[in-house]
């Protein structure tokens, strides 16, 4: 049985149970595995995309359009029809001035491969299917963030299909206020994004460090690695982390890299290996594509919950005995991910932009406090909810040591006052730019502005 679509599109449309549909549809976040669209359309480029959202808008069929699958609230997947952009994935070098230019679905191990090649660097994600829409819409911060900016930063210009149809270009010169809303106000909100021009530059040498300590010295290492972060050059990015597995002990961690040799970075880190012996120590010079591959985020799958909070302060140290007294009562899980509390550090090159000249509004930032917890499929109803209560809790306990301030590619479903936490004094804008662009609207979803 042929589907309405497919005698409007270049593009092949999947129904379930055909070749490839399940590939294009499941979530990365298994989460929401269980949501299933009536259909996916394996867009040809902006005439399908066009095509598709003027037929789901005469026939009231929701859409979503999906890049890599990797929203954490597995909001690249509905129950109608998916725009599947994987094939737009050309990218383009221009080698004169160092601008790259690629498709709406292009995904990160390709972008990687490609700038390795060419000895450039921009900042990306560390899985190497993260699609490059997701990360630059939500204003995607990289391990060079602090270095060269977040991503949409070092966006030129891109592409999107409109509610109407209709496709344009926006930049700082055509546009500017769509262009200012693609900078951190989140993916499909105002159009599907089919083409992304970025800045790239040279990349520079660069080294990579991963340091673990003992779980009885959890505290004095977050406190230390705050203060080594605070006053360090913005070429050092790093992940502070503490973490526990069912039946495992807990570790602490450091991971990062920093755009200059090893031994500029073992001088850095030195404050932490005094005031609390590590138990492993890694830290290397590295040429560009072994860093990449250093530094690629590796996971069991399963199911997960993130909540995040953005603080301009280090906590202080009631607030991360909290943290560690709550992983202490984490009930536990089947998932090898476990749970865990982490610090990313911003600033430098984040906060070189005003608050008010993008739609991302964590310029002032100092770190990101991610919490997280995960399970398995088929773990109980009561053990799914356990786990959840928890992050809950520790989420409200937090609330006493930094803001309500949230990562929006850290999607988080169960935020209640998402659209602060989200784009703080951006809000009122992207409200009345997506009236502007999208009065009907026709991007709909439970957190668009």
């Amino acid at each position: 049985m042929t589907h309405p679509l497919e005698g409007l599109v270049a593009g092949r449309v999947r129904r379930p149970g055909d070749d490839g549909f399940e590939e294009r549809t499941v979530s990365v976040n298994e989460r929401f595995r269980d949501v299933r669209p009536e259909a996916v359309l394996s867009v040809t480029g902006p005439d399908d995309v066009s095509a598709a959202i003027g037929w789901a808008r005469e026939h009231g069929v929701p859409f979503v359009a999906r890049g890599g699958g990797h929203s954490y609230a597995g909001r690249s997947v509905n129950r109608g029809l998916v725009l599947d952009l994987g094939g737009l994935d050309q990218i383009r070098v221009d080698v004169r001035t160092n601008r790259v230019t690629v498709g709406g679905g292009t995904r990160q191990g390709a972008l990687y491969a490609a700038m390795v090649e060419h000895d450039l660097l921009l900042p990306l994600g560390n899985s190497d299917d993260v699609g490059i829409g997701g990360l630059t819409l939500g204003g995607g911060v990289s391990v060079v963030s602090r270095a060269i900016g977040l991503t949409c930063d070092n966006l030129v210009s891109t592409d999107l299909v409109l509610a109407d149809g209709s496709t344009v270009t926006c930049s700082e010169d055509e546009n500017e206020d769509l262009f200012w809303a693609c900078r951190g106000g989140g993916g499909g909100n105002f159009g599907v994004n089919t083409s992304f021009t970025f800045q790239a530059r040279p990349a520079p040498p660069m080294s990579t460090c991963l340091l673990l300590w003992d779980w009885d010295r959890a505290v004095d290492v977050l406190a230390v690695m705050q203060e080594v972060m605070r006053v360090a050059p913005r070429e050092f990015s790093a992940r502070i982390g503490i973490s526990r597995a069912s039946g495992r002990d807990g570790v602490v961690s450091v991971i990062g890299q920093h755009l200059g040799p090893a031994a500029e970075l073992r001088r850095l880190l030195a404050p932490a290996m005094t005031a609390a012996r590590p138990r492993h120590v890694d830290i290397a010079d590295q040429e560009y594509a072994d860093a990449v591959e250093y530094l690629r985020h590796e996971s069991a799958g399963g199911a997960f919950a993130v909540r995040t909070r953005a603080t301009p302060e280090p906590l202080s140290e009631e607030g991360l005995r909290t943290l560690v007294r709550a992983l202490e009562k984490w009930p536990g899980g089947t998932n090898p991910d476990g749970a865990g509390a982490a610090l990313f550090a911003w600033g430098g090159a984040i906060g070189d932009v005003p608050v008010r000249d993008s739609a991302f509004p964590h310029r002032e930032v100092q770190f990101l406090l991610s919490l997280d917890t995960s399970w398995l499929p088929g773990e109980s109803p009561e053990a799914v909810r356990a786990n959840l209560d928890w992050l809950k809790e520790l989420h409200e306990e937090t609330g006493q040591f930094a803001p309500d301030a949230s990562y929006l590619n850290f999607a988080d479903p169960d935020l209640d006052d998402w659209r602060t936490a989200y784009y703080g004094p951006n809000a009122a804008r992207l409200s009345e730019i997506k009236r502007r662009w999208d009065p009907d609207r026709v991007f709909a979803g439970d957190q668009v502005p």
